[in-house]
């Protein structure tokens, strides 16, 4: 695996534990920045193209979006093959 995992997260967000156990089960690495800090939440909007929720999952330079997204990739083999890639 190549590429670069981070999820952006918040305390007590059950769509960021639930994108944290599936990352864990398919056995890929990652990264997690809590945004809780005003400043850093800031920074994810602008990276996030203004998205505001939590989780903001990035592959590499890849912004995957948020568990939804997340899950769609992986049930559709998508997530896998992006990270055999």
């Amino acid at each position: 695996m190549k590429e670069k995992i981070i999820v952006y997260t918040t305390k007590r967000c059950p769509y960021c534990d639930a994108s944290k156990t599936l990352l864990q089960r398919k056995g890929y690495p990652y990264s997690e920045v809590d945004v809780s800090d005003p400043q850093l939440r800031m920074m994810l909007v602008k990276k996030a193209q203004g998205r505001k929720t939590v989780p903001q999952i990035f592959i590499g330079d890849l912004h995957v979006g948020g568990f939804d997204e997340l899950q769609a990739m992986d049930k559709s083999d998508e997530l896998d093959a992006l990270m055999k890639a």
